[in-house]
């Protein structure tokens, strides 16, 4: 009965459907003009600089400026490559954007910006009484007690209050004029260590125009990793936040260089400053400011080959490195980013990924040079469920409305799982209505149309969840999948743009055409940079691959970072300069679609070579993995002397609960079935499923899993800020798990 009354509804839901695509099909074609979305979606994005045969025409794009009266102008030429390094049996292919420069691109040439000083201030110009950065108001904190009889701490909190762009300017200006007053100097070191909000910007462009290099360290980082970053480069400074402030009781032992602890206040309450080494001089951040106001010390202004930032990556594959970002990088990436993302004066961001990390930085500078109002928070204050929202209160997103947001695609999977489980939860009416909206939403987006009735109607309430006006999300850090790509675009009714780039890239290489409509790809390159694509030969990708070319991906221009911190070895390791450019091997391997677009398809360092001789790529196999929906996180690994890989799973809690169900084991706790052998099985053939629909080979798919039931965060050191796996790490925790898989 249940199936014919399925049959039924579905049937009642297509006639309507058809119905109202007979009327409104010819008033949508009209205003929504589909074949224009069509045409730039299919639109050639990049194509082969240096070609293969010589004396074949290719197209350059040329900015010129006029030193008399300041014009500039951008044309497209024609120009040929005679014999270039690339020949008939040519080991890469180098690929250039085809975009032209945006107006915001030509006036940061225009009015010669080559530093991030010289760019606040025109900035500051530009934009000087709109709204800059905003933080919500906390009221106070109080007690709410839990249905289970746990009491936990919530905030009561109120509007944002927010900075224009010339008050933002003028307490840079003077906390940088402050720090100096206390005796810190141009082109010595200081660290920043805090989570993400307004001050952190602030504090970071009042460096800026003193030519102080930045130092950034990740806030989640381990005590020992974060006194790696501060001595090596010898700071004296730090500069952190009332939370954290307790951490440098001990850290200040491991770092006898440093003199001077600056933090940013809590909105209510004052620091204990008991303790602390007696020898350390602890000031506030408003006191800093305080000092600026009236020093008389002049600004030494960067140059653009001064070093802005030492930004030290999360280290995923060892100690963490300190990358040395020039002002050139920065302001370079700066001009790509303008060029490939559509925002708008009216726009609003919501800030909350580590400004630690130079892709949310650089992100939240290129909304500013738009005039877009950033409205900061953080995880446990965002939504209306977030961990320190008071029951029946608004978080963060329903306050500010934003419009827009970076990511992460380890959040963006969770999302979608979010809306997999409250589909999954549903009734069967409402599960049918879901499933034939989001079809019908699929096959009317794919021919470039939007769906306003369906948008408004079904994914109306989801859209709620970030405050309903959301349009756009800019994902970066790892590739994202095309299953969580499509289902986040359809039920929040947004665009995901990601892109491609590295720390030592300053986060640029590629990103994602506005209008693309093909999923799983990372974009073109940036409008600044070349990427070359160079055969691996021990992997097996080559250049004169079919249908498309792959290799490894190496990225040139001005964005290319100088190199590692006091690490000349690995420097020249996997940096060079050649052609007028400097370079930098990725690691990363990629395909190049014809229209030019990349697609990540394996890492070198990835790659494991089984005993029967196939290689595994292990990040290919957690990619697709992750998107079953029994996986929350996932580690693949695999030995050289074994026929097989195994997994490691952290998994989605309900969705196991409900496997037990399945199974007769529902009575169990969730740490119990993590430890079952029967939970291991089924897990397993779980993964099996999926790996087989992923198109998977069998010696790919995991063979033994452990079911891990503590979930991995970069608290725990097991994963970066930006949530990539730690493999060391990983593999050192569950070293024993390891061993047992294998032997079992």
């Amino acid at each position: 009965m249940e199936g014919i009354g399925f049959t039924i509804g579905l049937g009642i839901l297509q006639t309507l459907a058809f119905i109202y695509d007979f009327i409104t099909f010819p008033i949508y074609v009209l205003l929504q003009r589909p074949w224009q979305q069509r045409q730039k979606s299919k639109k050639i994005k990049a194509f082969i600089a240096k070609t293969e045969k010589e004396g074949k025409d290719d197209v350059s794009i040329q900015i010129t400026q006029d030193s008399e009266n300041n014009n500039v102008a951008v044309r497209s030429t024609k120009k040929k490559f005679k014999s270039q390094p690339i020949t008939q049996d040519s080991k890469s292919i180098t690929y250039r954007s085809t975009t032209q420069p945006s107006p915001l691109h030509v006036s940061l040439i225009r009015e010669n910006i080559d530093t991030m000083a010289k760019l606040m201030e025109f900035i500051n110009k530009k934009y000087p009484n709109k709204r800059c950065l905003g933080t919500r108001e906390i009221l106070g904190e109080e007690d709410e007690k839990q249905s289970n009889g746990r009491i936990f701490k919530k905030y009561k909190m109120g509007e944002y209050r927010w900075k224009t762009f010339s008050e933002v300017n003028t307490l840079a200006k003077q906390f940088g004029s402050g720090l100096r007053e206390l005796g810190c100097k141009p082109k010595e070191n200081i660290v920043i260590f805090a989570e993400t909000r307004a001050e952190w910007m602030i504090a970071a462009h009042g460096l800026f125009k003193q030519n102080i290099p930045l130092v950034t360290i990740y806030a989640t980082l381990g005590d020992e990793a974060i006194a790696h970053g501060i001595n090596e480069t010898q700071v004296q400074t730090v500069i952190t936040s009332y939370e954290l402030m307790p951490k440098f009781k001990k850290i200040l032992e491991l770092t006898p260089t440093v003199k001077r602890l600056v933090y940013m206040e809590d909105q209510l309450k004052d620091l204990d400053k008991t303790g602390y080494k007696s020898d350390i001089e602890i000031i506030s951040f408003t006191d800093v400011v305080k000092k600026g106001r009236d020093s008389a010390i002049e600004a030494e202004p960067p140059q653009t080959n001064d070093t802005a930032i030492i930004m030290y990556t999360s280290g995923s594959t060892g100690v963490p490195k300190g990358v040395m970002i020039l002002h050139k990088n920065l302001v370079t990436t700066l001009k790509a980013f303008c060029d490939a993302t559509e925002i708008f004066e009216t726009d609003v961001m919501i800030g909350f990924l580590p400004l630690a990390h130079v892709f949310e930085l650089l992100v939240e500078t290129i909304c500013l040079c738009a005039g877009v109002a950033i409205g900061y928070s953080s995880p446990t204050t965002m939504i209306d469920s977030a961990s320190k929202i008071k029951k029946g209160t608004k978080g963060d997103a329903s306050v500010l409305r934003p419009t827009c947001m970076t990511s992460v695609p380890l959040i963006l999977d969770r999302i979608a799982k979010t809306i997999q489980d409250k589909v999954g939860k549903s009734g069967g009416f409402k599960k049918l209505v879901f499933k034939f909206a989001y079809d019908y939403k699929t096959k009317w987006r794919r021919r470039g149309y939007r769906t306003p009735l369906i948008d408004r109607s079904i994914f109306g309430p989801i859209r709620q969840l970030l405050g309903g006006n959301l349009r756009l999300v800019i994902s970066g850090g790892a590739p994202l999948s095309a299953s969580t790509h499509e289902l986040i675009n359809n039920c929040l009714c947004i665009t995901i743009i990601q892109g491609y780039g590295l720390t030592e890239t300053t986060s640029c290489a590629c990103v994602q055409d506005f209008y693309d409509t093909e999923l799983g790809r990372v974009g073109a390159t940036t409008t600044v940079c070349e990427i070359k694509i160079v055969n691996w030969e021990e992997g097996n990708y080559r250049v004169t691959d079919k249908p498309y070319p792959r290799g490894e991906i190496i990225v040139g221009g001005d964005n290319v970072s100088a190199g590692y911190y006091k690490s000349p070895g690995k420097t020249q390791e996997e940096f060079y300069d050649a052609d007028g450019k400097r370079w930098f091997k990725t690691g990363d391997i990629g395909e190049v679609h014809d229209d030019g677009v990349v697609k990540i398809i394996d890492r070198k360092k990835d790659l494991v070579k089984l005993q029967a001789g196939e290689y595994v790529s292990l990040g290919k196999v957690e990619a697709i993995l992750k998107t079953c929906p029994v996986v929350d996180n996932i580690c693949v690994y695999g030995e050289s002397t074994q026929l097989y890989c195994v997994a490691l799973v952290v998994p989605n809690q309900p969705q196991l609960m409900e496997l037990a169900t399945k199974l007769g084991l529902g009575e169990k706790s969730f740490e119990e079935l993590c430890d079952l052998p029967e939970m291991e099985k089924a897990v397993c053939a779980e993964l099996a499923d999926h790996g087989k629909k992923g198109k998977l080979e069998k010696f790919e798919i995991p063979q033994a899993v452990k079911i891990v039931a503590e979930v991995w965060s970069p608290d725990m050191g097991l994963v970066t800020a930006a949530f990539k796996l730690k493999r060391k790490d990983i593999q050192e925790r569950y070293q024993c798990e390891l061993k047992r898989m294998y032997a079992s």
